[in-house]
């Protein structure tokens, strides 16, 4: 409290923060949080610091200490979820439908052991689901993509291919049936579009798992306009290749393309990886 109340005395805005408090006794909680807010705290931060909460006790907990707080009104409760179980995100939006609107992130995730509640994750899933939620955040959606990869540079530590939002596999369909519905609907298949989140577009990668119109779509990208038999020659030998060698890269469906269709393309094409 002496502590509080000093900060407060030279901040208009003062947090404090319960180490441990998704582990820690219920009451000795509420009565620790309530002599924060009388000593001037105008934020109380309750941590899941080791991951170990799973979402209904998280919100449990923050709607016992809003309860004993008589609502909270005036304070803001926040929430700082560690990902030791892979939860932090659930947990996270337990919070906020509890009553917390301040929720402690980082970019792609870093943070102590496994990571801390991701803040691009948490910024999509509030939008995509505001209607659900009720909630939104006033950030720039279109920076996430380049933030990730600017910190991914100054860390030297990538994101997974398989990272939601802004990883490399995000926007990226290699199923024929996916990639038929993304050409015809994006709806179909993502959820939000790459632009919204500053991905300049998505990738329809190229496998033995892919199909003709994908393949056409690829071939019509790098210049060429296929017959219905010159396709179904390409697709033929996109697939041994890809049995092989699992990915088609742009000079391999290049080598294939002018294989197949000669020189007769309707534009320059320019090999890029």
């Amino acid at each position: 409290s002496t502590n509080v109340r000093y900060a407060r005395e030279r901040c208009a805005e003062v947090e404090f923060s319960a180490e441990d408090a998704s582990r820690t006794d219920i009451e000795y909680l509420c009565e620790a949080v309530s002599q924060a807010v009388q000593a001037g705290a105008t934020i109380i931060n309750l941590p899941d610091t080791v991951g170990y909460s799973v979402p209904d006790e998280y919100e449990a907990m923050f709607r016992h200490v809003i309860e004993y707080l008589d609502g909270a009104n005036g304070i803001t409760l926040s929430a700082h979820c560690h990902n030791d179980l892979g939860l932090a995100i659930a947990n996270s939006m337990a919070a906020v439908r509890a009553g917390a609107r301040q929720l402690e992130l980082t970019i792609n995730g870093i943070g102590e052991r496994a990571g801390n509640a991701a803040l691009e994750e948490v910024a999509v899933l509030l939008h995509v689901r505001q209607a659900t939620l009720g909630v939104t955040t006033n950030l720039h959606l279109d920076k996430l993509y380049a933030t990730s990869c600017m910190l991914s540079e100054v860390t030297g530590v990538p994101v997974p291919p398989n990272k939601a939002v802004v990883g490399a596999n995000a926007f990226a369909h290699e199923a024929g049936i996916h990639q038929d519905g993304i050409l015809k609907n994006p709806l179909t298949y993502e959820i939000i579009s790459p632009e919204t989140v500053g991905v300049s577009k998505r990738s329809l990668v190229l496998g033995k798992h892919s199909g003709r119109n994908a393949l056409r779509a690829a071939l019509v990208e790098i210049g060429y306009d296929p017959s219905t038999e010159e396709l179904g020659e390409c697709y033929r030998r996109v697939s041994a290749l890809a049995d092989e060698s699992k990915h088609i890269e742009t000079r391999d469906l290049l080598a294939i393309a002018h294989q197949v269709l000669g020189k007769r393309s309707t534009q320059t094409a320019v090999a890029k990886e």
